[in-house]
């Protein structure tokens, strides 16, 4: 057989022919439900949001979305479920600090890595709290910080788990401070919250879903906030950098990701509508209440965003020697 070199025409009209199927599935997307993979259990906050947004996101794409809670291993199963998925765009997923900056770090190996999926964009973020109990003998965030520094290894602090952005972010203080607080974690914030009300452990980090209905009932203090500003559910509680400890910055974030290879048509209008979603004034004073800070915005905005995030985040976790396999 005499193989002929294909003109230039042809070579243009069989690469044509092999991306049709790709543009044809974008413009007709979505033609059938789509299943959001929520990496925790039903009724945190990283499920209230999904389940505010879907129904929201559903009318504007015109078809049902399916929550799909999938907990377990800090988000570690739920996770890679959505990354060994069809690059389709009927899975989308709840992405977080955890899922995509901490776990690489705090694991010696987990079987998904970031790449595998591709930025949709912000949905929101959950401001941190410090918070004591008010018999704890902390008056407030200065005489705090104070009574840290002077009795290195005399205090407890609970967190959600290992590898949570209440751990790093109390371990970002520890580390800008100099002070030496033991570590206590649990197995979820409910848990660890109840045992600091009882006195058990005197303080933790709080995100503002779990923590401002503690708050406002007076059953824990809240002393400083881990954000740039003054929060708007707390205008009297100061932020570290307001106590001295300078350009001090943890949230609890969350975005919207597809697996990689999603046609990029796809990844797109998703990006569009849930920002149109999740701006929506119904939706957002919903989130507000709840104590979520909406944070729209696109793809390219948050893949920067988590590589500013690893390389801080990656070298904070080797300098204090932190894994989550002990």
């Amino acid at each position: 057989m005499i193989l002929r070199a294909l003109s230039r025409r042809t070579v243009l009209a069989l690469a044509a022919a092999a991306l049709l199927p790709f543009g044809a599935q974008a413009q007709t997307w979505p033609a059938k439900p789509i299943r959001w993979v929520v990496a925790y259990p039903a009724g945190g906050g990283s499920d209230f949001l999904a389940r505010q947004l879907a129904p929201q996101l559903a009318k504007q794409l015109g078809q049902n979305i399916i929550i799909d809670n999938r907990p377990g291993a800090a988000g570690i199963i739920g996770t890679d479920n959505a990354a060994k998925s069809p690059p389709d765009g009927y899975t989308i997923l709840t992405g977080d600090n955890g899922a995509m900056v901490f776990h690489e770090a705090m694991y010696k190996k987990i079987p998904y890595t970031p790449s595998d999926f591709a930025a949709a964009g912000f949905m929101a973020r959950f401001p941190l709290i410090v918070a004591v109990n008010p018999s704890a003998g902390f008056t407030d965030g200065r005489q705090w910080l104070d009574a840290l520094k002077k009795s290195p290894g005399k205090y407890t602090y609970a967190s959600p788990g290992i590898g949570s952005p209440h751990h790093l972010a109390m371990e970002l203080l520890k580390s800008r401070t100099q002070t030496f607080v033991v570590h206590v974690p649990y197995r979820g914030t409910a848990m660890a919250v109840q045992d600091v009300i009882a006195g058990q452990v005197p303080m933790m980090v709080l995100d503002t879903a779990a923590g401002l209905p503690q708050i406002r009932s007076g059953k824990v203090k809240a002393l400083a906030v881990m954000s740039k500003k003054r929060i708007a559910a707390l205008p009297d509680v100061p932020t570290l950098d307001e106590l001295g400890v300078k350009d001090f910055e943890v949230t609890a974030w969350q975005g919207l990701f597809v697996p990689k290879g999603t046609p990029a048509e796809i990844v797109t209008r998703l990006s569009t509508e849930m920002n149109k979603a999740i701006t929506t004034p119904e939706i957002k004073a919903k989130l507000e209440d709840f104590g979520l800070e909406v944070l729209p915005g696109d793809g390219p905005a948050l893949a920067s965003f988590i590589q500013k995030e690893t390389a801080f985040w990656h070298a904070l976790i080797k300098e204090r020697n932190l894994s989550a396999e002990q």
